[in-house]
């Protein structure tokens, strides 16, 4: 997803440069900086969403397991898209604590590829020349980001599979180990498009706050608020095809390979509502 990724970002943040879509923003990269740009920022990619995905999965289980316990089965099931949206955005606030240094220091090194040599170089010049608040200056539009996103990513994955397995005339427990993989699939390719769109905007605007230094005495919200109004909604939106291909693989994969690994280490399935 490296590659989407950078291409997404530049778009976002050069609009004006790379206007021709997706696979024309793809060869103008390759073709001004070499196939190597396309991997930009894979260090930071790889652990700070590493570590965000094992605080948002593991998270999410966890709350809706708690918040089950404190309402008992029935009540929880009478409320289960609030158990869903209490929990994805609980788990996704404490993800993005640790996810937010690395999610700088990536769109750092993307919109600026001399910037450093890589996750180390990029980071300790970032802490040594910012300090240690640099990291968190996108921690709001990230909040504004990932929590719609989280949230619309285990709300319509849930509601998905709940449908499908619906449609099914065979009961759950006794389907195939490919049958539930495909479900994992298909409902994650829908959430992570849902979970696209919804998220866009923050995302276009976290793009441009970790690129752009605030002026003396500005403060992130005035830096939001000033960048928002020169994206307006049409420009909040740039990019949004790009992403909609690579969140709805992504989640797909996601779900799968989470629900794989979690058969394979015998571990118990999630409470369902």
């Amino acid at each position: 997803m490296c590659p989407i990724d950078v291409v997404k970002t530049r778009i976002q943040l050069e609009p004006t440069v790379y206007n021709k879509g997706m696979l024309g923003s793809f060869k103008q990269v390759v073709a001004n900086e070499g196939a190597g740009a396309l991997l930009t920022g894979l260090g930071p990619t790889i652990l700070g969403y590493s570590l965000q995905g094992a605080f948002k999965f593991g998270g999410y289980e966890l709350f809706k397991k708690n918040f089950i316990e404190l309402l008992g089965y029935d009540t929880a099931k009478q409320y289960k898209n609030s158990i869903y949206i209490g929990s994805a955005a609980l788990a996704e606030f404490f993800a993005d604590i640790a996810l937010c240094p690395l999610e700088a220091t990536r769109i750092r090194l993307v919109s600026q590829p001399t910037f450093a040599d890589g996750l180390i170089g990029g980071f300790g010049r970032i802490l040594r020349e910012e300090g240690v608040g640099s990291f968190y200056n996108g921690f709001t539009p990230i909040l504004f980001k990932q929590i719609p996103y989280n949230i619309a990513k285990f709300l319509v994955f849930e509601r998905a599979a709940e449908a499908i397995y619906a449609a099914i005339p065979t009961p759950k427990k006794d389907l195939s180990n490919s049958t539930n993989t495909l479900v994992n699939l298909g409902s994650g390719i829908i959430a992570g498009c849902a979970a696209a769109i919804v998220s866009q905007p923050a995302d276009t605007l976290l793009s441009k706050v970790n690129k752009t230094k605030k002026a003396p005495g500005q403060s992130t919200v005035g830096l939001l608020v000033q960048l928002a109004k020169q994206l307006g909604i049409k420009g909040s939106f740039t990019g949004l095809p790009t992403r909609l291909i690579m969140v709805g693989t992504l989640t797909s994969l996601q779900f799968t390979i989470y629900g794989t690994i979690k058969k394979a280490l015998g571990c118990p399935p999630a409470v369902e509502l």
